[in-house]
């Protein structure tokens, strides 16, 4: 997990599902999701309070998205990790990224197990812009 070579084959993917993602621009999960956005990817918001965040159609759950992802970007604490990472397994998702703070290490080796490529406890924004420079 979080080797750099991994980092890099995940920012060559493109659409990326921001699991937790608040409607509030002061949270990380919407400036790094926006970001993300700015930077190329498509997001796709999973909230399952709102119906539309930052303009962008919002799901209430993983399995409720109608098309492929290839990233899980999961902004829940980390007792909430184990079913995100199940859903991503299900849908077929590339890579499962735990950002800053969520640390769950049987929902990473379910992942890596199922052949995701697994990220834990980083961020997407602050590890895209060092590979940038």
């Amino acid at each position: 997990m979080n080797e750099t070579q991994t980092i890099k084959q995940i920012y060559d993917l493109k659409t990326i599902a921001v699991v937790g993602m608040s409607p509030n621009p002061e949270r990380p999960s919407h400036y790094v999701a926006l970001y993300l956005q700015e930077n190329g990817f498509r997001i796709i918001p999973v909230n399952p309070g709102q119906s539309e965040i930052a303009g962008i159609p919002c799901f209430s759950s993983l399995k409720d998205i109608p098309y492929p992802v290839d990233i899980v970007n999961v902004f829940r604490r980390p007792e909430h990790v184990l079913p995100i990472a199940e859903a991503a397994i299900e849908m077929g998702a590339k890579a499962l990224w735990l950002q800053d703070g969520v640390i769950n290490e049987d929902a990473g080796k379910i992942a890596e197990d199922a052949g995701l490529m697994v990220v834990m406890n980083d961020c997407m924004l602050r590890r895209h812009r060092d590979m940038r420079l």
